[in-house]
């Protein structure tokens, strides 16, 4: 076949296949050129999931005439000031985004320039430009786009429903949203009903408003700020605390200047700077905002630019995860405020009221004379959990006197042991419930993390060495990370085909039961990928060994020993969830509490 010329026309439907993939991209470039254009407030206007109809309404500086005529020939942008392609300071400079969609669709593109007396207007159908004329318009832009996909029906196949495609609009322009919150942005369309971000304050309050609006106002109540610089790069943004999670890494989002993109340093990053948080099936959600030399990112690797290429991506990795570490480490005493909230959801009636019906003649509720609580509200399983006999540790009258001046402290003042497992302590405002076991583990891990980083874990010679049987391959698998192990004063020595030998411990985690714990660390040994870094590694059998040491639940505690597991919680970093990603603590609001009796 010999070689032939393309058309002007195919070329130009080549070229929206790379540009315009579905409605979501169409949307995406026209908000992206408003943004551009100097834009304060920006509508968007969808019909039939996009592919019906697309409006986009911008009050920026709009065009000439003339700007207007090369807007839609290929290659003409005024995004460019010269051929200078790695200097990109602009969302957009793709020439071909407008006659690539001019040549699928229905363009009709109005605007005026406050230099000329009146608007001007132009269409492209089907790739054929109509004559520039006159027209009507206060100041700015509005374009539409009619019957997507009208000129090529084989990509309308490949399009999912109008909900679905709805969704992913406004999936786009949340994540535009993020990027500047000093724009208001309003979104509507028949498949939803209208919404409206207004424009924010500068700096990072406004940023957490705009976050808040379209993440949740739980995000705000659990966010972190993250602030860092290093070499020219810049992040900033907020991190929610490792207690909110979710089950998916969808709530992640990184912008490089202000642009929205997809890449999978994030994640990688993200995942490590939460290494120390969180199980691995749960994700948390960030929005970082990095900010560098243009030179020094590519951002033409994608068609569509969703995804960059960084000059020095170990730099960018490194500022990025300092950042969130630091962040976290800053805020670690917090928990959740999702915790409070379930716990008062946990304490609501469970049941609701018919006309007539007596909880007092209810079999869930016994008479007041039997043994247990009664409490209107409270399930079996609660009323059980409330039957603790007599008091666990000695918090009565007498001690109070000597804790009144620890009530200002932030969690308060020990009062009293809940079935050997959960402390309550009284704050100025509230009250404080403490996991005994989950906040010992979370400061013996801190513990064990210091210690080694400045002279090594002190280690305790065992009398009698411990031998734990095993299967042959899991004794290969702990012999194998003999040498890890013992850098935190685990010694261990092959006994037999079937067993291992216990020498030395830990001595900070005092008396452990060497079985469970050489059982468990030989399970995590067996998921552990050979890629993973040593630091990680390490960290793995830190957790599990102050998992193994610390105070367990069923232990019984005296008024001192309460108040000083406190005092260390106050102390020790990232103390606010243990090295599983569960909170240590919840914390009650007094007026919470006066809420479940009415009082308010």
């Amino acid at each position: 076949m010999p070689v032939r010329q393309l058309s002007e026309a195919t070329v130009n439907r080549i070229a929206a296949g790379e540009v315009v993939e579905r409605p979501a991209s169409v949307v995406k470039e026209l908000t992206e050129n408003a943004l551009d254009a100097g834009a304060t407030k920006i509508e968007i206007l969808t019909d039939g999931g996009g592919r019906r109809l697309i409006r986009v309404t911008d009050d920026g500086d709009g065009m000439t005439g003339a700007d207007l005529t090369l807007a839609v020939d290929r290659h003409a942008t005024s995004k460019l000031n010269d051929d200078d392609l790695l200097d990109i300071r602009t969302l957009g400079f793709r020439g071909e985004a407008l006659p690539s969609i001019g040549s699928v669709a229905h363009l009709s593109i109005t605007t005026r320039h406050n230099s000329e007396p009146h608007a001007w207007s132009i269409a492209v159908d089907g790739g054929e430009k109509s004559e520039l004329k006159p027209a009507a318009l206060g100041a700015g832009t509005r374009v539409e786009v009619r019957d997507l996909f009208y000129a090529t029906p084989a990509r309308l196949k490949f399009l999912k429903s109008d909900r679905t495609e709805g969704e992913n609009i406004r999936e786009t322009i949340r994540r535009l949203a993020m990027s500047r919150p000093d724009v208001a942005f309003t979104l509507a369309g028949e498949e939803r009903a209208p919404i409206t971000w207004a424009a924010a304050l500068p700096g990072a309050p406004g940023r957490l408003a705009r976050l808040a609006d379209i993440l949740g106002h739980e995000f705000r109540a659990n966010a972190v700020e993250v602030r860092g610089e290093r070499n020219g790069i810049a992040v900033e943004g907020f991190a929610a605390l490792p207690t909110h999670t979710r089950a998916n890494a969808l709530g992640q989002y990184l912008f490089v200047n202000g642009r929205p993109v997809r890449d999978k340093l994030l994640i990688g990053v993200v995942r490590g700077a939460y290494a120390d948080y969180l199980p691995r099936d749960r994700h948390p959600i960030v929005a970082l905002f990095v900010t560098l030399d243009p030179r020094e990112v590519d951002v033409n690797v994608h068609p569509a630019k969703a995804e960059v290429r960084f000059r020095d991506p170990a730099l960018v990795r490194a500022v990025l995860i300092t950042s969130l570490q630091q962040a976290l480490v800053r805020e670690g005493q917090r928990a959740a405020t999702s915790g409070g909230s379930a716990t008062i959801a946990a304490f609501r009636p469970a049941t609701t009221t018919r006309p007539g019906w007596d909880w007092r003649r209810s079999p869930a509720y016994p008479p007041l004379s039997t043994h247990g609580n009664a409490a209107l509200g409270f399930a079996e399983a609660a009323q059980a959990a409330f039957d603790v006999g007599g008091p666990s540790a000695d918090a009565r009258v007498a001690v109070a006197e000597a804790t009144a001046d620890l009530i200002d402290n932030p969690l308060g003042a020990a009062r009293a042991q809940v079935h050997e497992t959960y402390i309550v302590a009284q704050t100025r405002d509230g009250i404080v419930i403490v996991d005994q076991h989950a906040a010992h583990e979370r400061i013996v891990y801190e513990r064990m993390k210091a210690a080694l980083e400045k002279a090594g874990v002190a280690r305790q010679i065992l009398l009698i060495p411990e031998i734990v049987e095993l299967d042959e391959a899991a004794v290969e698998r702990v012999l194998a990370r003999a040498d890890e192990l013992s850098r935190y004063g685990l010694a261990i020595e092959p006994f037999g085909p079937g067993a291992v030998a216990v020498r030395e411990t830990p001595s900070m985690l005092g008396h452990i039961d060497a079985r469970a714990l050489i059982r468990d660390l030989s399970e995590h040994i067996a998921e552990w990928d050979e890629a993973l870094p040593l630091e990680r590694r390490l960290m793995h059998v830190a957790s599990t060994m102050a998992c193994h040491g610390s105070v367990r639940a069923g232990r019984r505690l005296k008024p001192e020993e309460m108040n000083a597991l406190l005092r260390e919680m106050e102390a020790t970093p990232n103390s606010g969830q243990c090295n599983h990603g569960r909170p240590t603590y919840v914390e009650l609001k007094l007026s919470d509490i006066e809420s479940l009796f009415g009082r308010r």
